[in-house]
Formats: C-alpha cells, structure tokens, sequence
C-alpha cells in the first residue's frame, strides 16, 4: 500500500514511508492501538541500507533501461518493518483470550565442581540457546563458557516453561535466565559476606569474584559454591546452595525495526526474474551472538523469499492438495537465492537489562515485502500494479500478455 500511494503521488516509495514513520526523538511512541514502542531510529537503519545497497545508482539505472526499452527491466524493493515480538505479557494475552500465560522459566545451578547448569523452558530448534544462554550466564557469573551446561526439551529435566515462538527466547527465556544468575549472586554475596567477616554492602563483584573493598581479601563463585555444598560454615537461615529460579513475565513485547531493499531483474520476454542484489539492516537491540542473529537473518530472508517467488499450495477443484511432494512443491535451493548483505543499527530496548529486542522472525517479515514490490517495481511501466504470489515467470508472463492486448506498452 505505501507503494501504491507512491505510486498515486509520484514519489519515490521510500519518501512515502519517512513522512510517515516514527522519528526516533519521538520514543518512547505510543501508538494508536495503545501499544508503546520503547525505543528506535527508522531512520538510522534506513540511511545505513541505503549506502550499502547504492540505491541512487540502481534508481539511475532503472531510469535509463525504461527509457531503452531494455526488455530486461530492473525493479526496486522496499520494506521497512517494525514487528511487535517477545511474545509474553500474560495480561495482554488475557485480552486476546490466549489460553496460557506469556511467562518463561529459567533455573541457574551452582554445582560443588564450580560448573553451572542452566534450566530453561524455552526449547530450541535450531535457534543457538545452548550458546547464547551459556554467554548470557558466563557474563553473568563470571565464570568460562565452557563451565555452563544448558538443559532443555524434556519435561523430566525442565518441567516449566512456555517454549519458543514469537520471537520471545531470548526477550523472555533469556532474561529468565540473567534473573536467576542475579538471584545466584545475591545468595553468593551472602555467603561472601560471612565467610570474608564483612558487611555485603562491602562487597564489589567483578569477573566471577566477590572482594571486601580496599583489601585483597576475596572469594570466586566457584569458591562459594563449594562452601555452600559443604555447608561447614553457613550464616543462620541460609540454604546450603546458591541455585535459584525465576518465573519471568515480562511487562510489554519488543520491538525491533529494519530496512530490507531488494533489486531484481525481469525479463519481460520469459517473465523469468532475478534478484540481483539485497541489503537487510536490522535493529534488535543489544546483539549477544552476531553469528547467531546473521544465521536467523539468512534462513528468514531465505524463506520470504521462497514465498514470493517458489512457494505455493495447489488445490484441485473438488480442493485436494496437488503439490502433495517435493517433486510438485517448489523449493528454492542455495543456486537460487542471491548473497545477503547484512549489517545491524542498535538501539536498545528499555524494557528489560539486556537491551534485547527479538530476531527470529524478522528476516521472513521483511524480504517478502521486499521482493514482491521489486517485482511490480519493474513492471510498473507496463501498467502493472499487483502480481499474486509466487511471482513465477508464468504469471509475470501472463500478465504482461494481458496488458499487451489491451494496448498498454511502457
């Protein structure tokens, strides 16, 4: 639609889309559904992927095949996104009648050898909690990597928990997870405290070490959760562990933004099309594992992309599936899909310590966009405004046939 008005007003669809977004001194920004947007700058990752994607030159480019007649057009895409994700706040689920909460469970384990295990109830498939949980808890603790176990998937080991979907692990079971960490430290300092003879308000905790301040006197972690274990000195009233759990739900959603440009070229003789080139620019807060955020980003762009030019669902008259196999079921493969220029703006969320927004869904909310007006970019000459998914070549074909008979040339 911000195409189409484009379009109705000759501008260029980007200036449709600055008029009308959110300008970043405006956050927090409570829209007009009564949600607030905490924090974002639109237009930040917008200039960014613009420079990446050299979007003059592509627009000079276009301009100059349309004025030759170039049978091989070249069209121009734009997303620009801002996704409600972090699925959770169990009072707003109420309002949409969920059936559950919103809420996640993270447990953190001191154990006597100094290792760390961590419980979550949000089940990756595919997603890297193991790695990014083990960061979030090493950070946390002070203690190595290699010292944390992540334990998930079985309601044996961890029989609480809402799961993964929404963009809501790391944004809910993450921060679980850093609630219990802190929860493990404020018993340490207790500990701490007794064992060092000095008041908890003494205490500085840095890099996995609790030390009286202005002395050498000191305790690791690791050393407090032996002499828990062992239990020979413990203050009155406390537990011989510094395990601790923590049921988080969250106050509100999150919400990360981005710009997606997509250039392709259709050729208006096949209608066979080809993206030439793509730039993403996301903003999701604070990044724990970039390698983690880029594999999200390729598998999400990869599949909108699949489901603007591959994908489809056949059905017979009578409504049986045909494309029942992947012989009749089209999915693109590595040879199919163009490189992926990343890159990532920060702006923190307020809304909880981390500053994270969610990830996982924002590749396949913005390429499909993308793509799909890159597509009716470059047949708008030829009096085309809408071509339906998948844009195969048949149906770009068909279309251009269609408006060829009814005299429309570009």
């Amino acid at each position: 639609m911000m195409d189409e008005l484009a379009a109705e007003l000759n501008l260029d669809p980007l200036e449709v889309r600055r008029r009308n977004w959110i300008k970043h001194e405006e956050f927090p920004y409570t829209t007009i559904s009564g949600l607030t947007y905490d924090s974002g700058n639109y237009e930040a990752a917008t200039e960014r992927a613009l420079s990446l994607f050299g979007y003059d030159k592509l627009r000079a480019e276009q301009a100059d095949r349309r004025d030759r007649g170039d049978p091989v057009q070249l069209g121009i895409g734009v997303s620009t996104y801002t996704e409600m994700c972090g699925l959770a706040p169990s009072r707003l689920l109420a309002e949409a009648r969920f059936g559950a909460g919103g809420w996640e469970h993270g447990a953190v384990r001191m154990l006597p050898t100094g290792k760390v295990e961590v419980v979550t109830g949000s089940s990756p498939h595919g997603q890297g909690h193991v790695t990014s949980w083990s960061q979030i808890v090493a950070d946390a603790l002070g203690v190595p990597f290699e010292d944390v176990t992540v334990l998930h998937g079985d309601t044996a080991i961890a029989p609480k928990g809402m799961d993964t979907y929404g963009s809501r692990s790391l944004v809910v079971g993450g921060i679980a997870v850093l609630k219990a960490c802190e929860k493990v430290k404020d018993k340490a300092r207790t500990l701490a405290a007794h064992l060092l003879e000095c008041s908890p308000d003494d205490l500085e905790f840095e890099a996995g070490t609790f030390k009286v301040r202005g002395t050498d006197s000191a305790k690791t972690i690791q050393e407090l959760a032996y002499a828990a274990f062992t239990a020979h000195d413990l203050p009155d009233g406390v537990e011989p562990r510094l395990d601790s759990e923590v049921t988080f739900d969250p106050e509100t959603y999150s919400f990360p933004h981005g710009t997606h440009l997509c250039a392709v070229e259709v050729d208006t003789e096949t209608g066979q099309t080809r993206i030439r080139s793509y730039v993403a620019v996301d903003d999701i807060g604070k990044v724990i594992n970039p390698l983690i955020v880029n594999g999200q980003l390729h598998g999400g762009i990869a599949q909108g992309i699949a489901q603007a030019l591959f994908e489809e669902a056949v059905y017979d008259a009578e409504g049986n599936l045909l494309t029942t196999t992947m012989a009749d079921y089209l999915l693109p493969s590595a040879a199919d899909l163009p490189g992926f220029t990343l890159d990532r703006t920060e702006t923190p969320s307020t809304t909880n310590p981390l500053g994270v927004k969610g990830v996982g869904e924002a590749g396949t909310i913005a390429s499909t966009p993308a793509v799909v007006n890159a597509v009716v970019d470059a047949l708008r000459p030829y009096g085309i405004n809408d071509v339906q998914m998948p844009c195969t070549p048949e149906r770009i074909w068909r279309a251009l046939q269609e408006r060829a008979q009814e005299g429309v040339r570009p």
